[in-house]
């Protein structure tokens, strides 16, 4: 199995287990990643798993849906390679991939 590498704003690591098909928003609650609460359940609707992957695998993580523009239209923290982790399902081509969490959620 591969891993995902979370980083806080602090800069405290957690490496966890990739989980292919998982969303990186489902891995990172499944692991108790501070700082991504995931409050709509994955819908895409509320921002509070906003993160940002390092740019040497942002194409890795696929389209960015309409929804997922609006929602991250409002994150004051958004840069060029922030995604919702829910809209981000997991594969194996991303064993590896670092995502930097916001100081702040929405």
């Amino acid at each position: 199995m591969g891993e995902i590498i979370f980083i806080e704003h602090d800069n405290t690591k957690h490496v966890v287990e990739l989980e292919p098909e998982s969303t990186l928003m489902q891995i990172a609650v499944s692991n108790a990643v501070p700082g991504i609460d995931g409050d709509c359940g994955g819908e895409c609707a509320c921002g509070t798993c906003h993160m940002i992957v390092a740019e040497e695998w942002f194409n890795k993580t696929g389209a960015i849906t309409d929804a997922e523009e609006q929602m991250l239209s409002m994150t004051p923290e958004r840069t060029k390679t922030s995604r919702l982790g829910c809209q981000v399902k997991a594969k194996d081509a991303m064993d590896g991939m670092t995502v930097h969490l916001p100081e702040f959620q929405m």
